[in-house]
């Protein structure tokens, strides 16, 4: 009997192993299904009953823009997860699996969507023929899309190199597109919007992928000293980031909506109303961050702090998915 029971045990666990490894997967795909649905289907539920009109294509754009801003955060964190590991005295296993690369070839796939977006007029091409490659050079838009296919070349380069943290500078570049791209030269005070854009989107980044891959990482190290502490610097990096990413959206909304419209266009416009859906999503991560970092602090087991985390990472998803809508629909009018 006692020769039967380890090789029970270790099938039993190894089927624990596959089921865990089978409600991850579905769990997954349940989280990018939805993150895909919110941009797509975004649109039309924000625009309905405003009066106001998207551009042809709003749902594709916004899903396009929303993986490129995935694109971003992923390898940010794994850099920022990395150099907080390497500050640690001993590492109990191997970082996981960089996904540096698969995030390149999408954020190139879907910035080179976005660059023939814009070489049609800002229209969705429905044929080669229609897409006017030389007019990127001629304007802001076309120039700053082309930087970014350009840029994501690059990143994809420097992870199959041997110095794979160069790809900081080419995604940083992304993000510098992203800002002024956001703020074009018409608007009042463009370079304050795009300052605080960039601020926002690098914060933001910063949070969504590191928590990503300080999950990943904790994963073998569990119940290890090593484990607790690099939660623990993750989580102060998270509260700047928290921070930041909330009065740099509290002074962009502002200068989208001014203070004495804001609560009406909440509700009667659009861009209101995903800002809104934004807004409450953030909060929730907030309220799931605090939960971990009491229980990173309180509880016995410091890494029981990982169960609200891993809430808190896949809420961080549908918030990338709204942000990609907020940039496909119409901003709201100055009152």
């Amino acid at each position: 009997m006692t020769l039967i029971r380890p090789d029970t045990e270790a099938s039993d666990a190894g089927g624990r192993g596959r089921r865990g490894a089978l409600v991850r997967a579905v769990a997954v795909l349940v989280l990018v299904t939805l993150g895909a649905l919110v941009p797509l289907l975004g649109p039309s539920a924000a625009l309905h009953g405003t009066g106001e009109a998207a551009a042809p294509g709003a749902g594709g754009t916004a899903l396009l823009r929303a993986v490129l801003f995935a694109a971003v955060c992923v390898p940010l964190g794994e850099l920022l997860v990395l150099r907080l590991a390497a500050r640690l005295p001993e590492v109990p296993a191997p970082p996981p699996r960089s996904w540096s690369l698969c995030a390149a070839a999408a954020g190139f796939l879907a910035a080179l969507g976005l660059a023939s977006v814009v070489a049609c007029g800002n229209l969705v091409p429905h044929s080669p023929a229609q897409i006017d490659l030389g007019g990127l050079y001629r304007t802001r838009d076309g120039s700053l899309a082309l930087l970014e296919v350009d840029a994501f070349l690059v990143a994809g380069l420097c992870v199959l190199s041997r110095r794979p943290a160069l790809q900081v500078w080419p995604l940083a570049a992304v993000i510098v597109a992203e800002a002024l791209r956001a703020h074009p030269e018409t608007e009042h005070s463009p370079l304050t919007g795009s300052a605080l854009t960039l601020v926002h989107l690098t914060c933001a980044a910063l949070w969504a992928g590191g928590l990503l891959h300080t999950l990943r990482t904790l994963r073998p190290w569990h119940g290890t000293g090593p484990a607790a502490t690099l939660l623990g610097s993750y989580a102060r990096v998270a509260a700047v980031s928290l921070a930041g990413v909330t009065a740099t959206g509290v002074l962009s909304a502002l200068r989208r909506m001014p203070p004495d419209t804001v609560l009406h266009q909440l509700t009667s416009t659009a861009y209101g109303r995903a800002l809104l859906a934004k807004v409450i999503l953030v909060a929730g991560v907030a309220l799931l961050a605090l939960w971990a970092r009491v229980r990173l602090r309180r509880a016995p087991d410091p890494l029981s702090a990982c169960a609200p985390a891993r809430a808190e990472v896949a809420v961080l998803g549908l918030v990338v998915a709204v942000s990609g809508l907020l940039t496909a629909l119409p901003l709201p009018i100055r009152w």
